[in-house]
């Protein structure tokens, strides 16, 4: 595998992502864009990558904060997602950049080209495909599920997966409800999954093992999603 850091601008932002691929063969793969968690891009989203990488995909883990800037606190993760979620253009416009990235590079088969995201990383790609992004499908992780403007899901041009904890305190009621209407009414093609006994961030094991604090790791959880995944993206990238 050859993994490296990879640099790519969003205007005048320099943002420093990862990537990972298999450099011992030539042929075109397809492409997996991997948003980060609210701290930025870090060692859980370069894993995740190599794991991509070893089922064949060529992986770009993502930088939306731009280069240098990684929460070191949860307060200043915090403030970082939320400057970034009050302002979904920016967002979108982080994100697009990271997908063209991908698309540009010779050896990614631009045709065939999915996003995942945790957490923040998963509200981020359903972000990337309410903005009508050409790709076939994102994958969210435990992410927020709310958008500013529902009816732009009409712009959805790909498949939608949601794998999402049945007991996560941080993602209200409210808003599940209020995605499937906005998936429904559109039209889009969607599932969502929901794992009994799983809080919030139920994917990294670095969230801990206490489900009564909200965020906790579920081993089982995990690889279900991680399978879930494998499932759609041989659906949609095969």
């Amino acid at each position: 595998m050859r993994e490296e850091i990879f640099e790519y601008r969003c205007g005048d932002v320099v943002c420093e992502g990862y990537i990972v691929y298999d450099d011992k063969t030539e042929n075109k793969r397809p492409g997996v864009l991997v948003v980060h968690e609210w701290t930025g891009l870090g060692d859980y989203e370069k894993r995740r990558s190599r794991q991509l990488a070893e089922l064949g995909y060529v992986a770009l883990a993502a930088d939306i904060y731009g280069k240098g800037v990684r929460a070191k606190t949860t307060a200043e993760a915090a403030d970082l997602a939320a400057k970034y979620r009050s302002d979904r253009a920016m967002l979108r416009s982080r994100a697009s950049a990271a997908l063209e990235a991908l698309k540009d590079l010779p050896f990614v088969d631009s045709s065939r080209i999915a996003a995942i995201g945790y957490c923040f990383g998963g509200g981020t790609v359903l972000e990337l495909a309410r903005s009508g992004a050409e790709l076939n499908g994102v994958v969210s992780f435990h992410g927020n599920l709310d958008t500013q403007n529902p009816y732009e899901a009409k712009n959805i041009k790909c498949k939608i997966l949601v794998c999402h904890g049945a007991n996560d305190p941080f993602i209200p009621r409210e808003h599940v409800l209020a995605f499937q209407d906005e998936m429904r009414n559109a039209g889009v093609d969607w599932q969502m999954i929901f794992y009994g006994g799983a809080v919030h961030s139920f994917t990294n094991p670095a969230s801990g093992n206490d489900p009564s604090k909200g965020a906790a790791y579920n081993e089982l959880a995990d690889r279900r999603s991680w399978e879930a995944m494998r499932a759609f993206f041989a659906e949609i990238l095969t």
